[in-house]
Formats: C-alpha cells, sequence, structure tokens
C-alpha cells in the first residue's frame, strides 16, 4: 500500500515532462497506477473479508508519534474499490473527453492523479493527523481540477468556494481530532474507535469532527459548493463530485459510527441534516435545465440520503449504507460520464435545446437508463436492493420504539419521491423527442467514448444480481454496530438483516413502489410543480449568504487597512513596542520569580566602560541631526557589544559580530547616497518626548525581563553540555560552529534560505526593470596554436565587456601607461573612476590586503571547527575583500574581481548545503550526520577532517553570494542609476553629459 501511494506521487509528478511527447495518451498512462491498486486491493479481498487487517506502516514524525499508517478492513476496501477503479476509467474517459489542442493536459493529468493518491491514502490513513493531511490535500486538489479553466471567472470562483468552503470545515475538524486524541491519548483511528471518549468534552469534539465531513460531503448549509463546482470538466464532477471527494466526508461518518453513534448529538445532528439535505436537494434539481445541475442538485440530495443511513448507527442501517454508497458510486458517475459525451458531441447541455437523442443514441441511452434505474431503485439493479435495505432498516429501528427512525424513514421516502421525479427529468431531458424543439446533431456512438460509463452501468446491474454475496462482503463492517439504536425500547435482537434482490413482498417493497409512483406522478406535473416554484421566494439561499458573507469580509479588511496601516513607520513601531510594553509589563508585574541572590552589575570594570560607551553612542545617535553621522553612532554600539564578547571569551562571536557589524555599516552607507544628507529634511521627527518615553520603556522592560529570566532559571543550563556535545558529537572544540553546523544545522539551512530570500528582495527592489548582470567582463581572445603545437601570445587585446548591453572596451586604453610595457596593472577597472573619485591610498591598501583577506576567509572556514571562525565569518571576510575591490575601483572592478552572477552563487550554496545534509541519507543514516577522517599528509603531518565543513562550505558560498548581491545592487546598480539620471539631466538641460558614466568616456579620461 506505501508503494502504491508513492506510485501515485512519483506518477503524477511524471505526467507534466511527457505530456508533450505522449499527447492524449498521457491518460491511459496515468489510468495505470489506479488500475494497479484496484487490482491490488481486490487481491487482498480473501484476507479482509474474512476478518483480517493488513496494515503497513512507516515512521514519519517520531517525536510526535505520528507514523504514516495504512489499515485496510472491510469498509476502507470498500471505499479503495471505488476510488481506484473508478478513478482509472474516468482517466481513461479523459482521453476522448479532451481535444488534442487543449492546454494543460499534462498538468489536469497530473492534478487527477495526485487526487486520487490522496484519496487512497485518506481511506487507508489510520492516524487521524494523517487522515487530516490527506484529507485537506483533496480540497487543494479539488480547487486545482474545479479551476481547470482558469480563463474563465466561473471556474475561478467555483474553485476559491470550494476551497474555502471544505477548508473552513476541516479547520474545525482538525480541532475536534486534537481534542480527540488528547483525551484518548493516543492519535490511532482504530485505537480511538475501539476505546471511544465519553462525556461533553468528547461530544464537542465530535460535533467538530462532524462538521469537516458535512462541509466536504456538501451537506445543508454548505451544499452551495457542489452545484457551482459544476463549472469543473466533466470527468472531474463524474469522479470527485460522485465517487471520491464527496464520499470523504460519508467515509468519516461511517467510520466514526461505531463509537460515537449513541452519544449525545450525533444521531439527531445527522438524521436531520440528512433529511433536510436530501429534501433541498431534490426540490432544487426540479427546477434545473441544464443537465448537469439535475444530477449536481440531485447529488447534493442522494449525499443526504447517504448520511441518514450511514450515520444512524445500526447494524443493519450501517450494512445498507455500504450497499448505497456503492450503487450511488456507480450510479452517478455514470450519469455525468454521460452528461460529458452529450456536451461534447451535441454542444450543449440544455434539456430544453435537445431533442431525439434517444433514437440517434441508442447505446448512450440505454446506459443512462440503467443509471437512472438504479437510482430509483428499480430492479434488478443493484440500487433496489441498498433502497430496500434503507428502508427495511429504518423501519426496524422506528417499530422498535425509535422516534428518530420514523423521522428518517419519512424523510428518505420524500426523499425517494423527488429522486424518481428528477431522474425521470433528466432521462426525459437528454433522451426524449420534443416536438417543439429541433433534431439534436449527434455523430454515431464511439466503442472508446462509451466503455467507462458502459462499464459502470453494467457493474451496478451485476452487482444488484449478485446482491446475496456482495452483502456478505460488506457485513464484515456492519457487524461492528449494534442491532438497535439507544431509543429503541427491544428485547432480544431480531435475525440480523442481509442484502439480497427479492426478500419476498414486504414493508419496505411497498414503500418503494408507493416513492415510485408519487414520483412518475410529480414528474409528470412538471410544469405545474415548476411555476409553484417560481412562486415561492427564496427566503433562505445558501449560496446568496456565502457572497454576502465574503462582501462583508472583504469590506471589513479594506476598512481595517486603511485604519491600521497608515503608511507610518513610527505608528508602526510605536504600536508594537507599546504592546510589548504593555503585555510583558503586565507579565513582570505579577511574577513570582525575583531573583533571590543579588544582581551582579559587572564582572570587570571593563564591561562598565564598554557600557558606558554603547550607552552614550545610542543616546547619540537619537540626538544626531545627519545620517550618516547616526549611522556611525550605531555601528558603535555594534562593535561595543563584539568587545563584550570578547571580555567574556567569546571570541567567535565578537569576530561574527564584528565582521557583521562591518558589513552592515558599509550597507547602510552605500544605502544613504540615495537619501538626504541631514535628518528630518523632508519628515521631521515629532513628538520627540512620547517617542524618548517609549525607548525608556521598552529598556526598562527589557531589563526587567534579563534579570526576572535569570531569577527563574532552577536547573543546570543545558548549555553546560555543549562543548562536550560538540566534542564527542561534532568532533570540534568550537562549540558555535559546531553547533551551526552539525548539532542545530537544520535552523542553519532556514537562516540561510531566510538571507538568499532578503538579498533576492533587496535586489528586486533596486534593480528596476530586470535582474542582469550588466557589471564589466574581462574578456581575453583565445590563443592561436602556434607551428609546433604550443599555445602563441594572444591574438587580440584584452577587454573590458560591460555587461550584456553595454560596450566592450581594449584594456590597452585603459591600464597602458606607456608603450613600452604589455603587463596590466592589478586594479584594471580603477582607471576608470574620475580622478576627484580615485583615492591612490586605498588603492594601496587594497592592493596589499585583498589577497592576505581571501586567504584568511578561506583559514576561517576550514579552522573554524576547531577555532575562531567558520564558514559564516570567512564568507564576511571574503565579502569584506569584495567590498574593498569595489570601494577601491567602482563597479568595473566589482565585475572583474566577481565575474559570477550572485543569484547563481547564492543558490549554488544552498544546494551544497541541502547536499551535504542529503549525503548521510545514501548510507543509510539521518540527515545531517557527520562523520571524521584522521589522515596523516607528508609535509602536512596529522590532519583531521569533519564532514559537516563541506555544509560550512555552502555557508560560506551563501555569505559571499549574499555580499556581492548587495554590492551589486546597493552598490554597482546605484552607481548605474546615478550615472544614468545625471546624463538624463543635463541633456534635458542642453549640455554635454560628462564623460564620467559611460565605460569609453571614462577610458579616454583615464588614458595619460
Amino acid at each position: 500500500m506505501l508503494v502504491l501511494l508513492a506510485a501515485f506521487g512519483a506518477m503524477a509528478v511524471l505526467l507534466p515532462f511527457v505530456a508533450r511527447r505522449l499527447g492524449l495518451w498521457i491518460f491511459p498512462l496515468a489510468a495505470v497506477v489506479p488500475a494497479v491498486a484496484f487490482v491490488h486491493t481486490i487481491a487482498l479481498a480473501p484476507e479482509v473479508l474474512d476478518g483480517g487487517e493488513p496494515r503497513e506502516t512507516l515512521p514519519w514524525i517520531p517525536d510526535l508519534g505520528i507514523a504514516l499508517d495504512l489499515r485496510m478492513d472491510v469498509l476502507s476496501w470498500l471505499l479503495t474499490l471505488l476510488v481506484t477503479g473508478v478513478g482509472a476509467l474516468v482517466l481513461l474517459y479523459c482521453g476522448r473527453y479532451f481535444g488534442r489542442g487543449e492546454e494543460g493536459l499534462g498538468r489536469f493529468a497530473a492534478e487527477l492523479l495526485a487526487f486520487a493518491g490522496v484519496m487512497y491514502g485518506l481511506v487507508l490513513a489510520d492516524d487521524v493527523f494523517v487522515l487530516y493531511v490527506f484529507w485537506e490535500a483533496t480540497s487543494v486538489f479539488s480547487y486545482l481540477l474545479i479551476g481547470h479553466y482558469t480563463g474563465k471567472s466561473a471556474s475561478r470562483g467555483a474553485a476559491l468556494q470550494a476551497l474555502l468552503v471544505t477548508t473552513a470545515g476541516g479547520l474545525a475538524m482538525l480541532v475536534g481530532l486534537v481534542m480527540l486524541a488528547a483525551y484518548a491519548g493516543t492519535s490511532s483511528l482504530s485505537a480511538l474507535i475501539a476505546n471511544p471518549p465519553t462525556g461533553a468534552f468528547a461530544t464537542t469534539a465530535v460535533v467538530l469532527v462532524l462538521l469537516g465531513a458535512l462541509s466536504k460531503s456538501a451537506l445543508v448549509p454548505f451544499h452551495f459548493w457542489l452545484p457551482a463546482a459544476m463549472a469543473a470538466p466533466t470527468p472531474v464532477s463524474a469522479y470527485l463530485h460522485a465517487a471520491a471527494m464527496v464520499k470523504a466526508g460519508i467515509y468519516l461518518i461511517a467510520r466514526l459510527a461505531p463509537a460515537f453513534a449513541d452519544e449525545g448529538l450525533w444521531r439527531p445532528l445527522l438524521v436531520g441534516i440528512g433529511v433536510l439535505t436530501m429534501l433541498v436537494g431534490g426540490w432544487r434539481a426540479l427546477k434545473q435545465f441544464d443537465l448537469k445541475l439535475v444530477l449536481a442538485y440531485g447529488t447534493v440530495s442522494q449525499l443526504g440520503f447517504l448520511t441518514i443511513v450511514v450515520g444512524y448507527g445500526t447494524r443493519d442501517a450501517a450494512l445498507a449504507g455500504a450497499a448505497l454508497l456503492l450503487a450511488h458510486a456507480l450510479f452517478k458517475a455514470t450519469l455525468f460520464l454521460v452528461v460529458g459525451i452529450i456536451d461534447s458531441r451535441a454542444g450543449t447541455r440544455d434539456l430544453r435545446k435537445i431533442s431525439g437523442l434517444g433514437r440517434r443514441a441508442p447505446v448512450l441511452a440505454t446506459i443512462a437508463a440503467l443509471a437512472g434505474a438504479s437510482m430509483v431503485g428499480l430492479p434488478p439493479l443493484f440500487g433496489f436492493a441498498a433502497k430496500e435495505a434503507v428502508f427495511t432498516a429504518l423501519l426496524t429501528d422506528a417499530t422498535a420504539g425509535a422516534p428518530l427512525g420514523w423521522l428518517a424513514l419519512v424523510g428518505a421516502a420524500l426523499g425517494s419521491v423527488f429522486t424518481v421525479a428528477y431522474t425521470a427529468r433528466f432521462l426525459w431531458g437528454a433522451f426524449a423527442d420534443k416536438p417543439d424543439v429541433e433534431q439534436v446533431q449527434f455523430g454515431r456512438d464511439r466503442p472508446d467514448f462509451l466503455g467507462p460509463p458502459g462499464i459502470l452501468a453494467l457493474a451496478g446491474l451485476g452487482l444488484g444480481l449478485a446482491s446475496g454475496p456482495v452483502g456478505g462482503w460488506l457485513e464484515g463492517y456492519a457487524d461492528t454496530l449494534p442491532a438497535f439504536s439507544a431509543d429503541a425500547a427491544v428485547g432480544a435482537s431480531p435475525e440480523p438483516y442481509h442484502l439480497a434482490l427479492w426478500h419476498g413482498f414486504e414493508p419496505a417493497l411497498g414503500i418503494s413502489a408507493l416513492t415510485l409512483l408519487l414520483g412518475v406522478l410529480l414528474f409528470l406535473g412538471r410544469v405545474t410543480v415548476y411555476r409553484a416554484q417560481s412562486r415561492i421566494p427564496a427566503a433562505i439561499d445558501a449560496g446568496r449568504t456565502y457572497w454576502a458573507v465574503m462582501r462583508w469580509i472583504d469590506r471589513g479588511a479594506a476598512r481595517t487597512t486603511a485604519a491600521t496601516q497608515r503608511g507610518s513607520l513610527p505608528v508602526y513601531l510605536g504600536v508594537i513596542l507599546l504592546v510589548f510594553v504593555g503585555s510583558t509589563g503586565v507579565a513582570l508585574l505579577r511574577t513570582t520569580t525575583w531573583p533571590d541572590t543579588p544582581v551582579v552589575l559587572w564582572d570587570s570594570p571593563s564591561q562598565l566602560g564598554i557600557a558606558v560607551l554603547m550607552a552614550v553612542a545610542a543616546v547619540a545617535a537619537a540626538l544626531a541631526n545627519k545620517r550618516f553621522q547616526a549611522v556611525v553612532l550605531v555601528g558603535v554600539t555594534g562593535y561595543g557589544m563584539a568587545a563584550l564578547f570578547a571580555v567574556q571569551g567569546a571570541p567567535d562571536l565578537a569576530l561574527t559580530q564584528v565582521l557583521i557589524e562591518t558589513v552592515t555599516l558599509i550597507a547602510f552607507v552605500l544605502v544613504l547616497r540615495r537619501l538626504p544628507v541631514r535628518l528630518g529634511e523632508k519628515h521631521e521627527s515629532v513628538r520627540r518626548g512620547v517617542r524618548a518615553a517609549i525607548g525608556v520603556a521598552v529598556g526598562a522592560v527589557m531589563s526587567l525581563i534579563a534579570v526576572v529570566s535569570l531569577g527563574a532559571r532552577e536547573a543546570l543550563p543545558i548549555s553546560l553540555e555543549m562543548p562536550r556535545m560538540a566534542y564527542e558529537g561534532g568532533h570540534g572544540v568550537n562549540t558555535v560552529n559546531v553547533t551551526l553546523v552539525d548539532l542545530r544545522g537544520w535552523d542553519t539551512m532556514g537562516e540561510i534560505a531566510v538571507l538568499i530570500v532578503a538579498a533576492t528582495g533587496v535586489a528586486s527592489l533596486i534593480f528596476l526593470n530586470k535582474r542582469t548582470d550588466t557589471l564589466p567582463r574581462l574578456v581575453t581572445p583565445p590563443r592561436r596554436r602556434g607551428l609546433l603545437g604550443g599555445l602563441a601570445p594572444h591574438s587580440g587585446t584584452p577587454k573590458v565587456r560591460a555587461g550584456d548591453d553595454g560596450p566592450t572596451v581594449p584594456l590597452d586604453r585603459v591600464v597602458r601607461d606607456d608603450g613600452a610595457s604589455d603587463r596590466l596593472p592589478w586594479l584594471l577597472a580603477g582607471r576608470t573612476l574620475a580622478p576627484q573619485n580615485r583615492s591612490i591610498l586605498l588603492e594601496v591598501v587594497v592592493r596589499l590586503l585583498f589577497h592576505s583577506l581571501i586567504v584568511v576567509s578561506v583559514y576561517l572556514l576550514f579552522a573554524g571547527h576547531n577555532a575562531p571562525g567558520g564558514g559564516f565569518a570567512g564568507g564576511l571576510v571574503a565579502g569584506l575583500a569584495l567590498v574593498a575591490r569595489y570601494l577601491a575601483g567602482g563597479r568595473y572592478e566589482l565585475g572583474i574581481a566577481a565575474p559570477i552572477d550572485a543569484g547563481r552563487l547564492l543558490g549554488a550554496g544552498l544546494a551544497f548545503t541541502v547536499g551535504a545534509a542529503g549525503v548521510p541519507l545514501l548510507f543509510g543514516a539521518d540527515p545531517l550526520t557527520s562523520t571524521w577522517f584522521d589522515v596523516q599528509v607528508p609535509v602536512l603531518g596529522h590532519v583531521e577532517f569533519v564532514t559537516s565543513t563541506l555544509f560550512d562550505v555552502g555557508v560560506y558560498l551563501v555569505v559571499v553570494g549574499l555580499t556581492l548581491d548587495v554590492l551589486r545592487s546597493l552598490g554597482a546598480e546605484v552607481d548605474r542609476q546615478e550615472e544614468e539620471d545625471s546624463r538624463l539631466a543635463q541633456e534635458g538641460d542642453g549640455e554635454l553629459p560628462d564623460p564620467a558614466p559611460a565605460p569609453t568616456a571614462l577610458v579616454d579620461e583615464a588614458r595619460p
């Protein structure tokens, strides 16, 4: 079962990639997986029907006790047959339903197959949380399938409506499942049913679970989403809305009935809603002219019928409910497929425009008649045997003294009258000759198109003739429920009911005959009935209520956003900080964990000096009136924190803090170029006293939090064991670095992913049109082969290429100070800067330090496991080296220093970390498991290498890529935009632009 579940997912992933090559043959390929699953389920029949329960388990979240636990009993066996069998036939049907030129067939086939897979997992799941995951997955895939025609607003609206309704019910269901699992102490579904919780708590949980089932199965008041979902392609309606998705709620009710049928609100709630849904759906079906909508409202009615029966909670009702569930899937899927054929061949589904189709398509009419006969309950179809069983089960419990039995029986009988009427309306509207309607044009029947609905219709006939054996298969589930409901006043249990095609002349047969007669009369008086329906106002319309609620939510969201999102950053920060001070301050006032020992203000005088310096810098930053001054003062606080780390004996943290503060300061300076020099030139600070008060309050609260947190500690901190864990588990003495790349590597992977997202966000704000590498490239023409096969000198002149759209500049025009030497200076692009922007001192310093910084960064990378450093610190040092190249030579120098796309470097770093984390899986170990090697290397001597260093290499690449991305966006791209703005401004004034912006002009200016 687990292998088949994986096969559903794997094939769904594969289908979009082969769709272009296979065309419509993609649907038979997709049908292979559910067909194999169907055969496998049949192969398990002897074991399941003999009382066995095949089970397969795969651990998923061991810490939470959640496993992918699949179990097959009689009920799940029945649903699995429906999900896989009908799914395979519907996929085959799609090969004829869709045209060759239709777009998105690969995506549609993948989504339909994936939906079949999650339904397969849902009916087999024996863990309530795994069941919920599959449950919500059906909502997601139904959203995609209903909205397949993305160009139609009706499809998009119907998909969103179905998603919102079913997901809202699913959230309530999740709360109920959590309550049940917490109360019972297990998330095993079979264990919950075997030993169900009781009391008001359990009743509340069960009602919440039922809300999810009612919304999924489109019962009143959630029924409106199902008719709207008919905007989907007909194969979706035939599968999701007849045999699969809407059956999920019915399945869950049937699954929980043995445990909770006699508890609290279960039976009154389900019987009442079921009767109301059956009547509402049948009544609305009689008003429809679209054949698909007739079936849609009929499906709503039949789902109410199923809810009455499977939720009633007696042994005979459970047997009848299982039989009716099987019969309904067969006849309703058949009728939806028939409508798809009519729509695709006749071009309409309006029964007022269809006439004479029965004579032009006799095979199709016969298939529809068989399915319709099963739906109304005519012998010898399986629907007849199921309906007889329903009436008998309800009548038996009602005569035993159960009041709800009479309500269920009368409601089911009245609903069956509507069933007969709308079934007759469907068959008459689709196939009858209508005197005033033009004969429909319809080609001859195609066996490959008629095959799937024909198989399903014949299955309904065959199962009807074999009702006895089929009933014996289903009794394994029925026997898990009591003979009578708790309301029945009976003594000895009666003889158990057995499904059969003929039980003789009994009350159930008379009720069936009466419903048939009244239903036919209701159809014959359809004109009068329609006029009466038209005169009755719709006092309550769930669909209109839904849209009214959605409009109210939209308006409320817009007003709330307008009131709270005022576009003022100080207001947002003030609200956040005030809420923090208020909520945390109240908690602090109520605390009883104040420290008993005196508070130590400092361990050494140096700490006091550093703290005073940081405080003075923070106050000065708040009072500063120039942006650069404020940024430098804020940087002083960061460097002060690094000094505190160093004083406390944490050199690794101190090193990292210094590097981060330096890179941050540079980024600030780059941004400040686009902002006014002085603070408050455009938006002057107001209410300084209020801001100061908020700042003081936040600082005081944070100080109190630190004191209380330290006083609340009762046990030794786990950090005391981390050095030992780092050495024994990660084979390193640098606890910080080992923690980052080994002990909590998952957190580090998440953090570098956030860094990549942040870099991408910054770049998207800076690059105006598209993000392309417009920096120059060092281009050297290829060497020529000499006469003796060696490499001859360059056949051309080295060039600087200024990106995709920029000009190409010969380097000799840039770098040669005289005509006597071809030697190239190191800072090539530094000569492209205007003289007033050059710093000879900076160029000399960068020339001396760049290579040393790169070497130091590599050293920090590989030494970080046992000494201060690591991939993060090493990447920052390499990034600072690139910063130095940029500051000394400008954006052209940056392009030469790092001729690689920053996005690719970020992606490569992330791929490297993920790959390093996943390699242990190939050796049967957990992800991020590390090992080490001791090697004796000549000259170097004893060398130790820990495999988590490979993970650190990925971190190194990400940090370098992040720094390069910031330099390209906040540095080089801002430079280019400023140069472009300057050029356009000068052209607008009628002046010639300065030669500085363009690379060729810069070259001319730099020549001696």
